[in-house]
């Protein structure tokens, strides 16, 4: 016997596949197996198959009466789960004839098609299929009567059916069907799920009603219901307290709520207890601040202490509406109550790791315990926002700042994923102190696990934000502190996240790169950064992210401030993508300038890439050309007439040669759609139009910004040019100094001497002037580029700045002499004096200093008069 992959060849033999119609639209296929040995529970008979036909004359209601019937279990179960639909195509017969037989079949359905039931009742409703009326006639009493199955899961579907039509229902639909039948059901001698369910329903219809009939109708089953001999109908009743007493106001729940709470928070089950706590937390804003300081405050104090020491089970529940608790109670604490709070959750914090909960057992051998311990972990770093805000920002290094250390480094990775989720929201709240954490923002982007990094990336553009920037005076001190970090940190992430086969999460961080322009400078984009992204664009073989590394190259592009960094990018992208040798690196240079159109101006893209794109049109792989011909009406629309003109010809003759020459029929379909598009588009003039208007405005700011990169790309190039001019000037003035004090010059020349040292005095102080001047000039030019020329001019036309220039001529000269090395010390310093005894700027000098002398003689001859 010959074994193959799917059994023996003789049994396969056996196999065959009857078919036959079921229903127009609808074939069953029955696979029959005659082996000799044994025969598939899944496959039938002929006798079987025949008794599952139906006659295909019969339109779809008389099928679906037809299988209630007489059909199968399956059949059935197949006609509840497509009422829906027949409910939406013939309402009023499905109506009158299907839902009846529904409500004869379910009283021996099995559980399958009761749950079938409950889910299409529920799409009815949610549909609007029929009026609200109609519903509770053809489905109320059928919801009514399923409510007490006696298997739960089917039991508990119904309940939730009926919760979401008693949002619906009139009052007086709720009262006669609902309420007063809920009065025998709430009573003690009922089963328990008939109780539970009464709880659930009470706590659903009391907002239907007014508070005195509430207080009348419900309350006395409440409170009945929350003395009941069974802790689950405590607990369940408690529970739906609070949605009770949303219903009735604040005066009311504080006489007949707040009492039943009280009790319910000392019952003796432990699930009742947390019951009451949680209904307490949320009733927090509903109670006066006398209630809450008196009565709430000790009871959830002594209700924590008592869960921790001997009553673990709460404690995932404590610990995840802990923080609700704080902030609902802030305000009300002594300097004592609030440390307790404080500490209690600090030690909530370490539960688990250092044994810190009260036992002496050996708790970490215990798996089960150890997973729960990691979930009150986990819900403390969810809370850590609210206990940011409990210990405020100017205490967070004090009272916080350790435990957070600790949620970050926590051993169990949801822990930190949970941090790292609401990381975004610590530095909101800490504002000017965010640079405190931001050691534990690198530890979370060099963390083991992946999962942790991608929780991190949802909101990095605005963390990144927040912490290069935080408080008003700080940015640039978060900058220093942060960058040389953060950049390894990024990067190395990226890498990580690239190894993996997680290629969604490398779609992310690649997205969210797109943020550093506004973090880190240009230059450690360009190094750091860039070309990296060349590099997945160019070797990744994920289609998704190479289209975000070509988005977010382009966004590196546009924000680059050196011209000569973006040529080089410009022309990688060219010759690397554009003409690249592979089809695929091709097409991806094509998304890559559908961004640049994004985010470029027209100008740019026409200069530097619309060409390029034209050449594809000659592409030897269909696929290339033919995403060039879907490209052609964008190309169109970056054209500008008259300017463009040219260009607009290149477009009209390549559009001709794939006409007549293009041999796929594919190409040539959508090169005529195309054509008739083109043909429909209208050109944008250089001149503004109406109907392009805002088209043209966005353009036009785009195109401002780019001029603007290159203007401040300008002005940081004569700025690095006047420091250093100054530099140098300043280390030749230092120089002379130098040669001044220790040359010897010759006694029989003092006048000479004085001379040159009153000339070096007025030079000092000429070129501090001048260079006033032009730190000013400089300044202005900077905040306003377009009347650079106009104050150049008047710079020119100002005699002191002129003077100043004068006078620093020669000491340029003597700089440059110096540099060559051909003088030595002494002889540049007396040529220096010579010169500057000679200028122009010298005699001005010795007239200005006659002129103050005379004026100091006039005064103290007249101070002399009075004393004689």
């Amino acid at each position: 016997m010959e074994l193959s992959l799917f059994g023996y060849i003789e049994d396969l033999q056996e196999l065959a596949i009857i078919e036959r119609p079921v229903r127009r639209s609808l074939k069953v296929y029955n696979i029959i197996w005659r082996p000799l040995t044994r025969r598939p529970f899944l496959l039938q008979t002929p006798e079987e198959i025949e008794r599952l036909t139906v006659d295909e004359e019969l339109n779809d209601i008389e099928r679906a009466v037809y299988l209630l019937s007489s059909g199968q279990d399956i059949q059935g179960t197949s006609v509840v789960a497509n009422l829906p639909v027949l409910i939406r195509q013939n309402p009023s017969e499905t109506l009158r004839r299907v839902v009846p037989k529904i409500r004869e079949v379910l009283h021996v359905a099995g559980v399958e098609m009761q749950l079938t039931a409950a889910y299409s009742f529920l799409t009815i409703l949610q549909e609007e299929s029929v009026p609200v009326h109609s519903y509770c006639l053809s489905f109320l009493q059928i919801i009514l009567q399923n409510l007490e199955h006696r298997d739960i899961g089917v039991s508990n579907a119904w309940l939730d059916t009926l919760l979401a039509v008693i949002d619906v229902l009139p009052k007086e639909t709720i009262r006669h069907e609902i309420l007063n039948p809920l009065v025998s059901k709430a009573q003690l001698s009922q089963t328990l799920q008939s109780r539970l369910t009464s709880c659930k329903i009470l706590g659903k219809v009391a907002n239907k009603f007014e508070a005195h009939i509430v207080k009348r109708d419900i309350l006395p089953l409440v409170e009945s219901l929350c003395q009941d001999v069974e802790y689950e109908v405590r607990s369940c009743m408690c529970r739906q307290l609070e949605f009770i007493a949303q219903g009735i106001g604040t005066e009311l729940t504080k006489a007949a709520i707040l009492p039943e709470l009280i009790e319910l928070a000392r019952d003796e089950g432990s699930s009742v207890r947390l019951a009451a706590f949680e209904t307490l937390v949320n009733l927090l804003s509903m109670f006066d601040h006398d209630d809450r300081n008196q009565i709430v405050l000790p009871m959830v104090k002594s209700f924590c202490e008592k869960s921790f020491k001997a009553d673990e089970s709460v404690l995932t529940s404590l610990s995840l509406h802990l923080g609700k608790l704080c902030h609902g109670l802030q305000g009300l604490f002594t300097q004592e109550q609030h440390m307790w709070f404080l500490e209690f959750y600090k030690k909530l914090c370490r539960l688990g790791l250092h044994q810190e909960n009260g036992h002496n057992d050996n708790q970490m051998e215990n798996m089960e315990l150890e997973k729960k311990y990691s979930t009150v972990r986990k819900n403390c770093a969810y809370n850590f926002p609210a206990m940011v805000v409990f210990v405020g920002a100017k205490n967070f290094h004090i009272d916080l700042y350790a435990t957070f250390f600790c949620l970050c480094h926590d051993p169990d990775v949801p822990v930190r994923y949970t941090i790292a989720l609401g990381f975004c929201e610590v530095c909101k709240l800490l504002g000017s102190n965010v640079y405190l954490i931001h050691k534990e923002l690198i530890a979370l982007l060099q963390d083991d696990s992946l999962e942790v990094v991608d929780a991190l990336l949802d909101h990095l553009p605005e963390t990144l934000e927040l912490m290069t920037s935080g408080g008003d005076n700080s940015g640039l001190d978060n900058k220093l502190m942060i960058v040389p970090d953060l950049v390894p940190a990024l990067t190395s992430a990226e890498q990580r996240v690239a190894n993996s086969l997680k290629w969604r999460s490398h779609e992310k961080i690649l997205q969210k790169f797109s943020c550093l322009p506004h973090i880190i400078s240009s230059d450690q984009i360009y190094y750091r950064f860039l070309h990296r992204m060349f590099a997945i664009i160019l070797t990744n073989n994920v289609l998704p992210v190479q289209k975000a590394a070509s988005r977010t190259l382009c966004i590196f592009l546009r924000y680059n401030r050196k011209q000569e960094q973006r040529h080089e990018i410009i022309q990688k992208l060219v010759e690397q993508l554009g003409q690249g040798k592979s089809y695929w690196n091709r097409q991806r240079f094509l998304d890559t300038c559908e961004y640049i159109m994004e985010f470029f101006s027209k100008s740019f893209f026409c200069k530097y890439f619309y060409l390029s794109v034209l050449e594809l049109t000659s592409d030897p792989v269909a696929n290339v050309r033919m995403k060039v011909c879907y490209m052609l009406p964008k190309l169109k629309s970056t054209l500008k007439l008259p300017a463009d003109k040219h260009l607009l010809q290149q477009l009209e003759l390549c559009v001709r040669k794939l006409l007549c020459q293009e041999k796929d029929k594919d190409v040539l379909a959508v090169v005529k759609r195309t054509v008739l598009e083109l043909d429909r588009m209208e050109m944008s003039m250089d001149a503004f139009q109406k109907r392009f208007f805002e088209k043209d405005l966005l353009d036009q700011e785009k195109e401002r910004e780019e001029h603007l990169l290159l203007e401040m790309e300008q002005i940081e190039k004569e700025k690095q040019q006047s420091e250093a001019r100054s530099s140098n000037e300043k280390s030749y003035e230092r120089k002379r100094r130098d040669s001044k004090t220790g040359s010897a010059l010759p006694k029989s020349l003092p006048t000479v001497i004085s001379g040159s040292s009153s000339g070096t005095q007025t030079v000092s102080r000429e070129s501090k002037k001048s260079k006033l001047i032009r730190s000013q000039s400089f300044s202005s030019q900077a905040i306003h580029p377009k009347h650079s020329s106009l104050e150049k001019g008047t710079n020119k036309s100002n005699s002191v700045i002129g003077v100043g220039k004068n006078v620093l001529l020669p000491f340029v000269e003597d700089s440059l002499k110096a540099r060559t090395g051909s003088a030595s010390a002494s002889v540049s310093f007396s040529s220096a004096a010579t010169t500057s005894s000679r200028g122009p700027g010298s005699t001005s000098d010795q007239k200005t200093n006659g002129s103050k002398e005379a004026q100091a003689r006039k005064l103290s001859l007249k101070n002399r008069k009075p004393k004689s």
